[in-house]
């Protein structure tokens, strides 16, 4: 079995590895583009949370009662989901790799922000970010960028990790539109692109079609892999 690749909708995907380790990014369960099925299996080995807004913290926590299931973030999102009783959080922060289960996530820079409501209180959540996800192979290498701008030191990313796939938001108005999302990709020289962030809401006005022509248009060469949720792809 080769690594699987699942978008779920908005920001949210699965990977299975060949190994059969089951890892959510981004788990809300309950975004508008969710496939009905989302809910058949919502086992989680490790879940990775690249800010704190909630259509990205989603359904961690009731994902994650179990110790069985470590969920990564940044400290203060760790620190926030202790004191809702997750038994198995590890905080980290930009900069930094850990290695767990046999895959190896860094934690890079995005350029958005990152907080917490709770209660009608807001509370900080640290900083955005992304991640690089090495699978247990080593060569395959999965950028989940967060919600983020286009910056410049993506080509430090590119440079230094070489991710095999890059998952880039293209929506615009919160995040990247698609022609900041294409010149990323010319940054990041991914194999794979896959469109994430977009559509979800009508404010979220850029499209995969947009995006097929701006990376066209800049000479990208990676491969669009503009995916329906629920669909899977084999990485």
């Amino acid at each position: 079995m080769r690594n699987r690749l699942t978008f779920l909708g908005h920001a949210t995907f699965r990977i299975v590895t060949e190994q059969g380790l089951k890892l959510w990014i981004d788990p809300w369960l309950d975004n508008p583009q969710a496939p009905a099925s989302i809910r058949d299996d919502m086992d989680a080995d490790i879940i990775l949370i690249t800010h704190a807004h909630s259509d990205h913290m989603g359904n961690c926590i009731e994902m994650a009662s179990s110790s069985s299931t470590e969920v990564i973030a940044i400290h203060e999102i760790q620190q926030y989901l202790l004191t809702k009783g997750l038994p198995n959080v590890t905080g980290m922060n930009i900069g930094g790799s850990y290695s767990t289960k046999g895959i190896t996530i860094t934690m890079v820079p995005a350029i958005h922000s990152s907080s917490i409501q709770d209660e009608g209180e807001l509370i900080y959540g640290g900083e955005a970010a992304g991640f690089i996800i090495t699978l247990e192979n080593g060569s395959t290498k999965i950028y989940h960028a967060g919600d983020t701008a286009l910056y410049g030191d993506m080509a430090m990313i590119g440079t230094l990790y070489r991710p095999t796939v890059a998952l880039l938001p293209i929506g615009d108005h919160y995040v990247m539109g698609p022609k900041e999302a294409a010149y990323a990709c010319r940054l990041l020289s991914p194999k794979i692109v896959v469109p994430m962030h977009y559509g979800t809401f009508p404010v979220l006005t850029g499209t995969a079609r947009e995006f097929e022509r701006e990376l066209k248009a800049q000479h990208s060469d990676a491969n669009l892999a503009a995916m329906a949720p629920g669909e899977t792809i084999e990485v």
